[in-house]
């Protein structure tokens, strides 16, 4: 009997052992796209430049005493770790914040900074630095509630105004925003920083001018604010002999004008193109913080002329482009928020500097977004991270709904109650 042949086989597969990718986390950036329009772009390339540039300074500054201290990188680490914490907080909501969320979130935000303050400058758990109580340390953390506190003011103002308008609302009508802003200066002049109260008194100015508060209203919360702040600015001695010697022209050169006279020195150092970076001379313990309330005067030995005009432009820039998000919306929350925004970075930008070339008394506060400083960094990226969400998503409150007819005689009374 025949058999079927045998059913040829093929060559025989051999599976060849294939490596394997390794896993590898991937860290997805949103597109420009995502970040919104023009004015948004343009905020997040204008701080994202001034945090490199201030980062490079930081480290030129601070190297020399870090270095003593044992460690020369040691304050430009913890400024690059603040950096790039704000850096993605500040992306992370320009995209992905619910701009609804903010006026709820607005008194969680203030009262919560408030109350922090208030542990800072009357418990044990606040440090005193240079003669002002204002930073917290927990767990070998310190930060500075102040700087949470212009936040909460901006929030909370800007909440409080997109409910409320401004022209509607007389002296009487003014009083909550007066006593958020009261307590606000309140809270952190109990830590003795007079500096900081100031720039919140121009946040609230800013809030009351972009929230269109009518010019006699103005005038009498401006003059009130005024006296009360040159009282503060009294009761303490270090306080009145820095007005006076800088009334006086500054002519105690080894005392109270010690900081602005090495200050004017280092400006003179660097001339128009600079000595170049890392060669300050005022940095070898001439110049009292020089990498905080003083950098300005390192960017100017070091950089000249040049350097200081550009870091003026890019300020200058920025407040256009926040001017033009507080002026292209019909959103009253956005155009109060960015209004005090820039009251707030530029206008403390300013102050800083005409600190600096001798112009305002010393007050002490940092240069936003270049000064060494974590808690002042994370707290201005939250801010402008805010504006960019609101210059795409902004937040539209409903009027309250009125139960009379707009044509009846109490609706007039209605409408007069709110002055």
């Amino acid at each position: 009997m025949d058999t079927a042949p045998p059913a040829r086989t093929g060559n025989p597969v051999v599976h060849l052992p294939v490596a394997r990718r390794p896993i590898v986390p991937r860290v997805g950036l949103p597109s420009l796209a995502a970040l919104g329009g023009g004015e948004s772009l343009a905020l997040a390339a204008i701080t994202l430049f001034l945090m490199a540039f201030g980062l490079l300074m930081v480290l030129s500054s601070s190297s020399v005493e870090a270095g003593v201290a044992g460690n020369p990188y040691g304050q430009f680490t913890t400024q690059g770790v603040a950096a790039f914490i704000g850096a993605g907080g500040m992306l992370a909501l320009a995209t992905r914040l619910r701009t609804a969320w903010l006026p709820r979130l607005a008194p969680v935000v203030f009262f919560g900074a408030v109350v922090l303050q208030l542990l800072t400058a009357l418990t044990p758990l606040g440090t005193s630095v240079g003669g002002n109580q204002n930073w917290i340390r927990v767990a070998g953390v310190s930060m500075q509630p102040s700087e949470l506190v212009k936040l909460g003011l901006v929030l909370v103002l800007a909440s409080f105004f997109s409910r409320r308008p401004g022209e509607h609302l007389g002296v009487r009508g003014m009083l909550p925003p007066t006593a958020f802003t009261a307590l606000a200066i309140g809270a952190v002049y109990l830590g003795h920083d007079l500096g900081t109260c100031l720039i919140l008194a121009l946040i609230a100015f800013g809030g009351f001018l972009m929230a269109n508060v009518r010019l006699p209203v103005l005038v009498v919360l401006g003059g009130s604010a005024g006296t009360v702040l040159w009282l503060f600015s009294q009761t303490r001695g270090s306080r009145t002999d820095r007005l006076a010697a800088w009334s006086s022209g500054c002519t105690d050169l080894l005392g109270t004008c010690w900081q602005t006279t090495q200050a004017q020195w280092a400006l003179a150092n660097g001339g128009l193109t600079g000595v170049g970076i890392g060669n300050s001379v005022s940095k070898w313990f001439w110049l009292p913080e020089a990498d905080n309330d003083f950098i300005a005067a390192i960017i100017g030995e070091e950089t000249g002329l040049v350097g200081l005009t550009v870091l003026i432009g890019c300020f200058v820039a920025l407040a256009v482009v926040l001017l033009r998000v507080a002026t292209r919306t019909q959103d009253r929350y956005t155009r109060t928020a960015a209004g005090m925004t820039l009251a707030w970075l530029v206008g403390q930008a300013f102050a800083n500097i005409a600190v600096v070339v001798g112009v305002a008394p010393v007050f002490g506060v940092p240069l936003p977004f270049v000064s060494a400083g974590g808690s002042s960094l994370l707290a201005a990226c939250a801010a402008v991270g805010c504006v960019m969400a609101l210059a795409d998503r902004p937040v539209t409150v409903a009027a309250p709904r009125s139960l009379v007819r707009p044509d009846h005689p109490a609706a007039r009374g209605r409408t007069a109650g709110l002055r």
